[in-house]
């Protein structure tokens, strides 16, 4: 930290009374380097062993303009209803801003509904933020970072950009078996835009089954995801997608694409999959404690359409 600045002006006169003394010139004290950038505040950490309300959701916030309809647009309800929890964290899960993630549309819509989160707020890119190059909006406008892992309590989340073509999916793969080795951790979870198991209209992301496999094997406890415009919640799977039995190694997901931009038609609910449903908006509300969770779907409303509790696996 540099001197206070009555500090350095007494420093200079000293060194310029040397120099007439003395006919010897002697540097002024030389300020320290700044310190390296740290990351943004909503990337901070929370204490060890403190339970963290985590609230999550995707596909939120319609163009600048775009009417609000009991079906679409319901981006100032959910933002609304995220109010009420007040929770530690606020979680987007992608598509954060329609149609393309610009700095003009992000100020316009998000800015007034979900913009009140920035002090909390932990995101992940989705598809539409790509619409611009680089997902430059995104980027420019929240600060965020492709991908990032923050300590919430006991809890160890890892933030993915699963917009990515082969060899940046292989890296972030890289990057995420290399941390998750690197500090084990009892509570773990994974969030990303798109999920690998759905009942939705994308349906299953096949690209994303080396990843699952990692989460699996890692005894990654959740992964929350978006992308389907729904709320679905599916049992502990295996690397196939399937139930698993016993104390065999399993990763919970969450789909929460209900963040107010619209709903999706669904298909057959898969196996293994716990609850479903695509014509309420709402958020996961997700208590985060020592060696488990509890979950919530809440809706605008404020009733709770699916809730349970659970450990976490390792």
């Amino acid at each position: 930290m540099s001197p206070p600045r009555e500090v350095r002006k007494v420093l200079l006169l000293l060194a310029a009374a040397l120099v007439t003394l003395t006919g010897c010139s002697t540097p002024a004290p030389a300020d320290p380097p700044a310190p390296a950038p740290s990351a943004p505040p909503a990337y901070a950490g929370t204490t060890a062993g403190v339970t963290v309300e985590l609230v999550a959701v995707g596909d939120i916030a319609c163009e600048p303009g775009e009417a609000t309809t009991p079906t679409t647009c319901q981006q100032q309800a959910t933002a609304d209803l995220t109010t009420r929890l007040d929770p530690d964290r606020v979680l987007a899960l992608g598509d954060l801003q329609y149609e393309n993630g610009t700095v003009a549309s992000f100020a316009a819509s998000w800015a007034k509904s979900w913009g009140r989160f920035s002090d909390r707020l932990l995101a992940v890119p989705g598809n539409h933020e790509y619409n611009t190059t680089g997902a430059a909006g995104y980027r420019d406008y929240l600060g965020a970072p492709t991908h990032a892992v923050v300590e919430l309590g006991t809890w160890r989340v890892y933030l993915m950009d699963s917009n990515c073509e082969q060899d940046a999916c292989a890296a972030q793969i890289d990057w995420l078996t290399a941390d998750l080795a690197a500090h084990p951790a009892t509570c773990t979870a994974v969030a990303m835009h798109h999920p690998r198991w759905s009942s939705g209209a994308h349906g299953p992301q096949l690209f994303l089954q080396p990843l699952w496999e990692i989460l699996v094997d890692s005894g990654v406890d959740l992964d929350l995801a978006a992308h389907d415009h729904d709320y679905e919640r599916f049992d502990r799977l295996d690397v196939t997608g399937h139930t698993v039995t016993g104390t065999a190694a399993g990763t919970r997901q969450f789909v929460v694409g209900t963040g107010g931009k619209s709903f999706y038609e669904v298909r057959e609910q898969r196996t293994g999959s716990q609850f479903l449903q695509n014509d309420r908006f709402g958020v996961l509300d997700l208590i985060l404690r020592d060696e488990g969770y509890d979950w919530s779907y809440v809706d605008t409303d404020g009733e709770v359409l699916d809730r349970g509790t659970d450990t976490c696996s390792t």
